[in-house]
Parts: C-alpha cells; structure tokens; sequence
C-alpha cells in the first residue's frame, strides 16, 4: 500500500522511468512466450531450446535498467529522520522490490495479453490472429509454464533490486549534507579478471566459428539453429568487460589528472574515480553490446534480410535497456555529487565548472572506450567472417 501511495505521487519523469520498466518487461516478457509457442508447435526440435536461450540476453538487460531505475528512485533515497519512521535500509529494499514487481508485473500482463491476441486466441481486435502461424496458433500453450515464464522477469528484477538497495555503499548520502568533497574511491580490482573472460569469450567464439567459413552464425527468429558456443563465448565478453569496466574508468579519472593538472581536470578525475563503480560497470555492457552490433553489422552487410522479427525485438531491448541504465546511473552519480556542487558555489566557483568538467568526463571515457568497443567487434567477427 506504501508502495502505491509513493508511486500516486512520484514525479512525471519517475513514473516515465518505470514505464519504460514496464516496457522493457513487456517485450522480454513476449519473447519469453513467442520461444514456448515455438517449442509447443516444434516438439522435436532443437531451435526450441536455443530460441528460450537467446532470451536471457534482453532479460538480463531489463533487470540490469529495472535495477538501475530502483536505485535512482526518489522514494528509495535516504533521508533523515526516516530511520526513526522505521523505514530504514532493509525497509527501503522492500519498497524498492515492490515497485519493481508491481512494474514489471503490469509489463508481463500486456505481454501476455498482445501475445494470445496475436496468436488469435483473443478477438475483438484490429490484428486478431496476424502473427498465429508464427506464434504457434494451433497448438495448446501449457499454463504452468507460460506463468513460470512472465514470472521470471519480475521476480529476478526485484530480488535484485532490493539486494542493489540493500548492500550498496554510498557515502555521498552517508555524508548528507557535509560541505566537504568526497575522497576518492579505493581503485577496482576486477581489472586482471575482466581482462581474461573477455580473453576467454572470444576464444571460445574464435573456438565456436570452425567449420562454418563464410557463413555468419543464424540468429533467432530467422534460422532453427544457433551455435551455443558462440552464444556462451559472447555472454563470457560482456560479463568481463562488466566487470573491467570500473577499473578502466578509474584508470580515466587518474589519466585527467596526471601532469599538472588544474581545477577542471583536477575536478574530473575525482569524480571519475569516485563514480568508478558506478558508471563502470554500465559502461562496460554498453561496450560489449555496441561490439555485437558491429560485429553483426559487418557479418551481414550483405544480406537483403538479416534480421527476423523476433531478432529485431531483443536487439532493440538490449540496445534501448542498456543506453537507459548508462544514462540512469549517470543520472544517479549527479545525483549523489549535488551536495558537492553546491559546496562549491558556495566557495565561489564558477558555475560553468561542473559542466566543463561533466563534458570532459564524457570525452575521457569516449576516448577510452570506443576504441576499445572498435577492437572487440573487430575481434569477435575476425573468425565469424573467415
């Protein structure tokens, strides 16, 4: 109920946050059920399994922005005094959990709801039945496991939510309304094993492409079949440049401040180490996927007909969740720096000091990452191509 009442009065740009969520639910939500609809249509066949496969990658991408929305939430933000209203950490976790699952709940519903309208089983509709021998019309859809399968956004973006909110340090909010900068962060350490999954995921797409010479890997929606492995070596890439992306964007941080640095770039290497942690790690997805594109942009270039629909919906979730948790987690670290700005118009410094060093931030980490998002893509479709 607490949940409702916060959600009836949250800003217009809040709830624009959890419709997305909702949104991005809604789609992952109908791959879910568009692979079962195959499977239940295709009993025998192989591409059922990996087709269920292939929807994990735009899941994880809805729980990683539901997560990312749940922490810049305003009614999940500390305050003082409300520890004392019994809403402490483990409270706000809750509430935090809920939101999410009333959220992605309410995406899974209308996912349902447009896939049996689709599939025909529903009428009264424009478009009754227009995707019925795609969807497996024709064919029972067993209950159990359509349920099981919309259930699984919601209850993994939730639990995740309210682990995120429950264990995260922020010592920026610890130090409400200290005047003081906050000190720089202690460096990343997942930079050595970032570095070797990344290594091992394109060592096993390398591994994954033998035999297939001039031919690009099928993709979901379009072929029956696709290579497992070169599925698993692309998970392995993305988790590792996860996990090295902290470390990188600290390295940023003390690369503008190297060699007599001045306020501006003294200011933004701070922060850079400082919001290491949190704008690392969405970073590092965004370069894996922006790889994959590259990658799949030059196995198919010339092909009249790369993408089948199915293909186009999880590439458009994880391409527009991805963009959305970067840009929330950059929204969260400004967030988390208000006090510190506003400690230093108070100290007289110019306002277009944060905004010169936010541009610099930005062009440091471009400088950085594209290049390297140009050499994984390059990387990974070397073999493919051949």
């Amino acid at each position: 109920m607490l949940a409702l009442r916060l959600t009836r009065g949250t800003h217009p740009l809040v709830l624009v946050r959890r419709l997305l969520v909702a949104a991005a639910s809604a789609g992952v939500g109908f791959l879910l059920l568009a692979a079962l609809g195959y499977a239940s249509a295709h009993p025998a066949s192989a591409g059922s399994v990996l087709r269920l496969l292939w929807c994990f990658i735009p899941l994880a991408a809805t729980v990683q922005f539901a997560v990312a929305v749940a922490r810049t939430d305003p009614s999940t933000r500390p305050r003082p005094g409300l520890s004392s209203l019994g809403l402490g950490p483990v409270r706000l976790s809750v509430l935090a959990a809920v939101s999410t699952a009333i959220s992605t709940t309410l995406g899974s519903m209308v996912a349902l709801l447009f896939f049996l309208h689709l599939r025909g089983d529903l009428t009264g509709m424009p478009f009754d039945g227009g995707a019925a021998e795609f969807l497996g019309a024709g064919t029972p859809l067993p209950l159990a496991a359509a349920l099981m399968l919309l259930a699984l956004v919601p209850v993994t973006a939730a639990t995740a939510s309210a682990l995120a909110l429950r264990s995260r340090p922020d010592p920026a909010r610890d130090t409400f309304g200290s005047e003081e900068l906050p000190e720089p962060a202690p460096a990343p350490t997942g930079l050595p094993w970032g570095v070797a999954l990344t290594a091992a995921g394109l060592a096993v797409e390398a591994y994954a492409s033998r035999g297939t010479a001039g031919h690009a890997f099928p993709l979901p929606g379009r072929f029956d079949a696709t290579p497992v492995a070169v599925l698993a070596g692309w998970t392995l890439t993305a988790t590792g440049l996860a996990m090295a992306g902290p470390a990188l964007t600290h390295l940023c941080g003390r690369a503008l401040q190297a060699v007599r640095p001045g306020a501006v770039r003294l200011l933004a290497g701070r922060v850079l180490m400082d919001e290491a942690r949190r704008l690392g790690r969405p970073l590092g997805v965004v370069c894996a996927v922006m790889a994959a594109v590259v990658a799949a942009s030059a196995l198919y270039a010339g092909d009249e007909r790369p993408w089948g629909p199915l293909t186009a919906l999880g590439a458009v979730l994880v391409l527009g969740c991805t963009a959305a948790t970067l840009l929330t987690s950059a929204l969260e670290a400004k967030q988390a720096r208000a006090h510190t700005a506003e400690a230093l118009l108070r100290m007289g410094a110019p306002a277009s000091v944060p905004r010169k060093a936010a541009a610099l931030r930005a062009a440091a980490l471009v400088a950085l990452f594209a290049p390297l998002t140009w050499a994984i893509a390059e990387l990974a479709a070397l073999p493919l191509a051949k």
